[in-house]
């Protein structure tokens, strides 16, 4: 059976205190995904059915399974008759780093850690992005999730899904994914980076959401040293990003940000107001 289309129509009644209107609106489709290395499913993740070469390129890479796209050496995307399969045949020494880690885990859209068998695994070590990357005005941090709103065609339609952009200084946004779960826009971005050879490093993520643990992880697993977010951040995503080295700006919505970890990849100073 062929993957459905990212949405659908749904039909509803539309009530107000006197009135029912019958109303049809545009809804996200979820399907499940299975990442599969070797013929072995890693995960299986619920997410929304466009894009799925570059979800399973970026989830190979924040979950640290391959550190270069090189090492995956085949990439298949697959019907399945309850979802789809992202099949993957691994460099040799990656699959047998992978065989000895060989976990298995599924997760919903609101969670990127559920299923990990490992306390290890939620608290695991992160590059040191210190001194990497480069630097943004307040100007560019304060507008960047103004100008990921013209990248974001599924929310227009459904108001249901997050988005994840990169910027460029100077540039704005050259490029963004959408899906129902955040972590899963992120892993597509990051995957669409990597096989079109833009370097994380050379510019901002800009997310949608909230900035929970594993959003953290991934800007630093893909190498970025700001990540810019218009919601608001946890307290362990806080701790994470300044032991990484990343910047992190929340609640960027227009005409300013609060930046919460390591200002010195701002390249004008921000005055302080009483």
């Amino acid at each position: 059976m062929a993957l459905p289309p990212p949405v659908r129509l749904a039909d509803a009644m539309h009530l107000r205190p006197g009135s029912r209107v019958a109303v049809t609106r545009t809804v996200p489709e979820e399907t499940p995904v299975a990442m599969v290395y070797g013929g072995s499913t890693q995960a299986v993740m619920m997410a929304t059915p466009a894009d799925l070469a570059d979800f399973a390129m970026g989830f190979s890479l924040t979950e640290g399974i391959v550190a270069d796209p090189s090492q995956i050496e085949r990439l298949e995307i697959l019907d399945h008759p309850k979802g789809a399969e992202a099949q993957m045949w691994l460099a040799e020494d990656r699959a047998e780093a992978l065989a000895a880690r060989r976990r298995f885990m599924a997760g919903p859209v609101g969670c990127g850690l559920c299923g990990i068998d490992s306390l290890d695994e939620a608290v695991r070590a992160l590059p040191d992005l210190l001194g990497v990357g480069t630097a943004l005005t307040p100007d560019q941090v304060a507008g960047a999730t103004e100008d990921l709103r013209s990248w974001q065609p599924l929310h227009d339609q459904t108001r249901a899904v997050h988005a994840a952009g990169f910027l460029l200084p100077g540039q704005g946004i050259v490029l963004a994914r959408e899906d129902v779960g955040r972590h899963n826009a992120l892993d597509k971005l990051i995957g669409a980076m990597a096989r079109q050879g833009l370097l994380a490093r050379d510019g901002a993520f800009v997310l949608t959401s909230r900035v929970s643990v594993e959003m953290v992880q991934k800007c630093a697993m893909a190498g970025s040293g700001i990540l810019i977010a218009v919601s608001a951040p946890t307290a362990h995503a806080l701790r994470l990003a300044e032991g990484a080295g990343i910047t992190l700006a929340a609640f960027a919505r227009g005409e300013g940000f609060d930046l919460f970890s390591h200002p010195e990849r701002l390249r004008a100073e921000v005055s302080d107001v009483a």
